[in-house]
């Protein structure tokens, strides 16, 4: 396949910014692609070469890029250094000085598609000495080859500054369209894809086999399963309201209640003695927890399973839980046997997905638990358990609740262990992988005051700063998640909170994320100086939450032409990397806490009448 036809496409994408439009290129350019190239459309689409479980990196830096469009067009690098700070985007400087060449040459041959995949892949497995060279190598001969537009997106794709806008539930819809014949298929990738994690391979049995072929998937050992998520509940009542109806099939009754760790959520693979761990991205994290790794096989009682576990930092002296950012310095390339040391980690199991063939996702919570407690072993470590410095592992503590009084006592005694809240369970519900539904409710201590004033949110833009902040990003504009849209509207600016550090991070942090244009997904009616790829979780407090005609978050949910707005906004110094940008607080999220804090000040005007 022409690699023209794909850049064709890409250039077509780049230049709308409505999802239907979206849709119908992605159908068109689906319908021209030979089905053994197809899932490396699906990557290159996504900016990535495999899916994220496998960890393929490129690893390609501008300075290194140049030096390749240098040696393919003549030019100096100072010229086209020249030409990247004027349109700021180096694969548009590669096509313009690589035009200029093609004037007086010709290209030697066609690039293909699957060329370029090779070429990009081969590139990622590069380690050594002399890798840098050949790294420039490949990509010149690339760019020798390749017109100006195809330079520009080979250029993109090394460098992972393609910015399309186009979300995997987009890429669904088109695969849906273009192999099923109707768009409202989705669903079925949609629970391939949640049990396999790869987009590619769910796109090549579409369109080998159609609807029959998607059906075919089943969970297996290291193919990460998309998470379930959580809603949130504001306090014990409205828990008991919400949690009524989804428990024991909407008869009410007793749910389950789980202590809520602030660490990082991992699902662990385990086969044949062989351990991977996961991260809640779906990205591999195990060689952060090799002490997990070395004692996770003499802990179960199953020879193959899948399991989903809080690792929380702990105090090695006093065997006290720690912050979650403590478990990020574990979040390092090098000194990892240091940070190990230093960070010691208790894992704690919540979940089973599968175990010895058996896939758990259609059993009922209650059943799952049960085999949780059957095969996991409780283990206290070498010398005596929490705080020694080694690992520990148990399932998470549990009660069975059933009225506001229950989950209050369970509550307290979850902060009472150092915990930061409870996740609540409906028995009878099966795991929805990928979802996020009211049968987990999370309550989190902070949920309960007035302001109800914790929020995940996405960094879409940004505003220059002054001052001390000259250079930096010194405000940032914030999104929910509205997953009926599968948009970010935004919900508020930020900027207080901030240490000199954290903007120093934060620009680090964001800098790659850069777009051109604003994503098609972000909502907003505000021109920020800087828009980004809607990818970056943060944490942020406020005071309270109010009515806006300027922000678009849960437009209309509450009052016909006025969205929703944090006041007061202020980050709290968490940044939440290990959160994708569809697991931030979602509007309804939003509504629920404006309308609880509502009837608090009701109740409140009420007693001081």
């Amino acid at each position: 396949m022409r690699f023209s036809v794909l850049s064709e496409s890409l250039s077509g994408m780049e230049a709308t910014a409505k999802r239907l439009d979206l849709t119908g290129i992605l159908v068109d350019l689906f319908g021209k692609t030979p089905p053994g190239v197809l899932p490396a459309i699906v990557y290159l689409i996504q900016g990535k070469l495999r899916p994220e479980f496998e960890g393929v990196e490129l690893g390609v830096a501008e300075k290194l890029a140049v030096r390749a469009i240098a040696k393919s067009s003549g030019a100096s690098a100072s010229k086209i250094e020249e030409a990247y700070r004027d349109g700021g985007d180096l694969g548009l400087a590669a096509a313009a000085v690589l035009g200029r060449k093609a004037q007086t040459t010709f290209v030697a041959e066609p690039i293909t598609v699957e060329r370029v995949y090779e070429t990009l892949m081969r590139i990622a497995r590069l380690e050594g000495q002399r890798s840098q060279d050949m790294k420039v190598k490949h990509i010149s001969s690339l760019l020798n080859d390749a017109s100006p537009q195809e330079a520009a997106y080979v250029l993109k794709l090394l460098l992972g500054t393609l910015r399309l806008g186009v979300a995997e539930n987009t890429v669904m819809d088109a695969l849906a369209a273009a192999f099923t014949g109707d768009k409202g298929n989705r669903p079925a990738l949609e629970r391939a894809y949640s049990v396999s994690s790869d987009l590619g391979s769910v796109a090549a049995a579409a369109a080998a086999g159609g609807l029959g072929a998607l059906a075919e998937f089943r969970v297996s050992a290291f193919s990460p399963v998309r998470p379930m998520l959580a809603e949130r509940a504001r306090d014990a009542a409205e828990s008991v309201a919400k949690m009524g109806g989804a428990a024991e099939g909407g008869r009410g009754g007793e749910f389950a209640a789980e202590f809520k760790l602030d660490g990082e959520r991992v699902q662990v693979h385990v086969s044949g003695g062989r351990v991977q761990v996961f991260s809640r991205r779906l990205e591999n994290i195990t060689p952060q927890y090799p002490d997990i790794v070395e004692r996770i096989p003499g802990l179960l009682g199953a020879d193959e399973a899948i399991l989903e576990a809080e690792a929380v930092a702990v105090n090695a002296d006093t065997g006290e839980f720690l912050p979650f950012q403590e478990l990020m310095h574990r979040r390092r390339k090098h000194n990892v046997d240091r940070a190990v040391s230093q960070y010691p980690v208790t894992i704690n199991f919540f979940d089973v997905l599968y175990a010895d063939g058996r896939s758990m996702l259609d059993e009922p919570y209650s059943e799952r638990r049960r085999l949780l407690e059957e095969i996991v072993r409780r283990d206290g470590g070498e010398g005596g358990g929490r705080g020694t410095g080694l690992e520990f592992a148990a399932c998470v503590p549990m009660s069975m609740v059933g009225d506001a009084g229950g989950v209050e006592d369970a509550l307290e005694n979850s902060i009472s262990a150092g915990c930061e809240g409870l996740m609540l369970k409906a028995p009878g519900a099966p795991y929805q992988a990928g979802s996020r539904g009211s049968h987990w409710l999370k309550l989190k201590r902070e949920y309960r005051n007035e302001l109800g004033d914790s929020l995940d949110l996405v960094v879409v833009g940004a505003f220059f700063g002054r001052g001390r902040r000259a250079g930096k990003y010194g405000t940032l504009l914030l999104a929910t998640y509205d997953d009926t849209r599968d948009a970010f509207p935004s919900v508020c600016k930020v900027g207080t909170g901030f240490t000199d550090e954290d903007l120093d991070q934060m620009y680090q942090l964001l800098s790659p994320r850069v777009t051109r244009r604003k994503n098609p997904r972000i909502d907003s009616q505000m021109e920020a100086d800087v828009w980004f790829e809607p990818e970056l979780v943060v944490e942020v407090v406020a005071s309270e939450i109010t009515l806006s005609p300027v922000h678009r978050a849960a437009m209309g949910a509450v009052r016909r032409g006025a969205g929703l707005a944090l006041r007061f906004p202020k980050f709290t110094g968490r940044t939440r990397q290990e959160k994708s940008a569809e697991g931030a607080s979602t509007d309804e999220e939003v509504v629920a806490l404006y309308r609880g804090q509502r009837k608090v000040a009701a109740e409140d005007a009420a007693g001081r009448g």
